[in-house]
């Protein structure tokens, strides 16, 4: 079977504002399947917002998970992403969930993984999936030379990505927290 390959997803924050977009490719092997997905999604009535990079079942199982447990914890970003990673790594049915979620917030941006990782990045910049390091680099250089604003470098590190990787498009969505 081949493999289903998507996504770049990267988030900021930046001068007091939270961004993050995805591009809205899905391809399977050779071919592009769809054009438009939308891999973000706002959680906890818009104050947190996630991103997800992998097989898109269980990103959406992981994100209602990540949602609960923000609800259990009443918003506590930290506690909810480690409870998810204890449970992504311990329950027979979760550990087999192939997937990454990007977490940001006002003043929070996270990358959790089924390995039990919480990557809490010093500049604050999440970066995930296939086209990640090339929208990570694009953003990290918008950032030090430039004057845009947090939604206008995400969308242009996204569009960078999409240039260079194949497995990203230029159909961008992008969520961002004032």
């Amino acid at each position: 079977m081949e493999q289903l390959k998507s996504t770049t997803i990267i988030g900021l924050i930046h001068n007091g504002i939270a961004a993050i977009g995805g591009d809205g490719q899905v391809t399977l092997g050779n071919t592009v399947m769809k054009h438009n997905a939308t891999k973000i999604r706002k959680l906890l009535d818009g104050k947190v917002l996630c991103g997800f990079a992998g097989a898109s079942a269980d990103a959406f199982t992981l994100m209602e998970r990540f949602d609960d447990k923000l609800q259990q914890y009443r918003g506590n970003i930290f506690r909810a992403s480690v409870e998810l990673a204890k449970d992504w790594r311990t329950d027979k049915y979760l550990r087999r969930l192939e997937a990454m979620l990007s977490v940001i917030s006002k003043d929070t941006a996270l990358i959790i993984s089924g390995n039990g990782d919480i990557i809490e990045p010093d500049d604050k910049i999440v970066a995930i999936g296939s086209g990640s390091m090339y929208a990570l680099a694009a953003a990290k250089m918008l950032i030090k030379h430039s004057t845009l604003s947090a939604k206008e470098i995400v969308i242009e590190s996204l569009k960078t990505a999409s240039e260079i990787c194949i497995y990203t498009n230029d159909k961008i969505n992008v969520e961002v927290i004032e």
